[in-house]
């Protein structure tokens, strides 16, 4: 969901269209298969509270950096299933030139930013331990044999030898990244280190799952990239799904992949806020290996948007909204996938609330339950809603702005699917 217009990222941050990596999509092959699969996102500019609302201000995370120099990039991802081999990809989609990463280590996490003793390992890319990301390129690492158990957290270090380098970032990272001078991908503990929340360049770490896994993918915006949750708490609704579906062990493995960005819309892009959902859907969704699921969590923006003073030609009614969503559910079933549709959420009290705001969502709300063309729905909607006041969100879930629901919020969100949903 959107920040008042004038939060927007300065022009100087490269998009933030990278969803964000979360470390881990199955394989769709077998076990035995050396090549593993990707994983998943995270991605978001800083939340600020309306002018409306009386909440106490959301707290902005430390900005990520608009120029890398000679330093080493150290970031965080959460593997959501285990497996036995990984590789990692690197995403240069939104820079302005090449950019050489001279070494890159995964390794397991430890706490700040330290990773384990004697856990470290090079990656390589054709062999070599130093790779070129070509504009608008995504480059994937050689498989690596690691072991990775199920919620584990994984460390990619990447040393960028050049200087003033632009990265590619997703802009809301939740865990906490470091950058440090000089070449320290294989040290154990950074030395002079400054901490940020977003991700440069990394955009997932596959893992090779057992061929009983599968994917869901949560395309979304940012309310499914976790604006409003507790930093370095990985409660976002679909890390809670996804520790909900590890401990079903009558189920076989499930990664959720977290596809959102902040900001996200259907229909069309906005500078800062990614490429939309018709646009990324192949990146995002297809591309994913052993996505069999995706959940469909995203057209507030296209709401909310249209309230905000854009162009008549950014704005969008309840029929064009309907008819995005009719395209991604052809899209995704041309693909043998099933797509699960989620209601949208509450804005009550904000500042895009209007009476004509809330009957489109209404609208759109009614035809996502009652349509008939998602192959399942969630109503978020419901679950999230204040029995006593419909257009708002519970106070119990408000993360302070009105729209973006906090751990607790996001907990409800990941209890209201039926898991076996996931079970075929």
């Amino acid at each position: 969901m959107p920040d008042p217009p004038d939060d927007a990222p300065p022009a100087v941050t490269p998009a933030a269209d990278a969803p964000a990596p979360t470390a881990d999509t199955p394989a769709a092959a077998p076990a035995q298969d050396p090549t593993p699969p990707p994983a998943e996102p995270l991605a978001e500019p800083p939340v600020q509270p309306p002018a409306e609302t009386s909440a106490e201000p959301l707290a902005e995370p430390p900005a990520g950096p608009t120029k890398v120099s000679a330093q080493t990039v150290r970031m965080v991802a959460r593997a959501t299933v285990g497996g036995t081999a990984v590789r990692v990809a690197l995403s240069n989609s939104f820079g302005h030139a090449p950019v050489r990463v001279e070494a890159a280590q995964i390794a397991r996490h430890d706490s700040g930013a330290a990773i384990r003793a004697d856990s470290s390992r090079a990656l390589t890319f054709g062999g070599r331990a130093a790779v070129v990301l070509p504009t608008g390129a995504q480059i994937y690492s050689d498989p690596l044999e690691y072991d990775v158990p199920a919620q584990t957290d994984l460390v990619v270090s990447l040393y960028i030898p050049d200087e003033k380098v632009t990265p590619t970032t997703h802009e809301l990272g939740l865990r906490t990244a470091w950058l440090a001078p000089g070449d320290q991908t294989a040290t154990q503990d950074l030395w002079d280190a400054t901490g940020f929340q977003s991700y440069a360049w990394l955009t997932g770490i596959d893992v090779l799952a057992p061929p009983t896994a599968a994917t869901i993918v949560a395309l979304g915006d940012s309310i499914t990239d976790g604006a409003g949750t507790t930093p370095g708490a990985d409660t976002p609704w679909p890390s809670s799904l996804a520790r909900r579906l590890a401990a079903r062990h009558d189920l076989p493995p499930r990664a959720v992949i977290n596809m959102g960005i902040a900001g996200n819309r259907v229909l069309r892009e906005t500078d800062g806020f990614g490429a939309s959902a018709l646009a990324r859907f192949d990146r995002d969704v297809l591309a994913r290996p052993g996505v069999r699921w995706v959940v469909l969590a995203e057209g507030g923006n296209d709401i909310c948007f249209s309230f905000m003073g854009m162009p008549e030609s950014e704005r969008a009614t309840a029929e064009d909204i309907i008819a995005g969503y009719r395209m991604l559910i052809g899209r995704a079933h041309l693909h043998g996938l099933r797509i699960i549709g989620c209601t949208l959420t509450q804005f009550g009290g904000t500042f895009v609330f209007t009476a004509e705001s809330e009957r489109m969502r209404q609208d759109v709300n009614r035809w996502i339950r009652d349509s008939g063309e998602f192959d399942a729905v969630v109503d978020l909607d419901a679950a999230t809603r204040d029995p006593a006041a419909p257009t708002n969100l519970r106070a119990e879930f408000d993360s302070g702005d009105g729209i973006h629901p906090n751990d607790a919020g996001n907990q409800a969100i990941a209890e209201a699917f039926d898991l076996e949903l996931f079970q075929g």
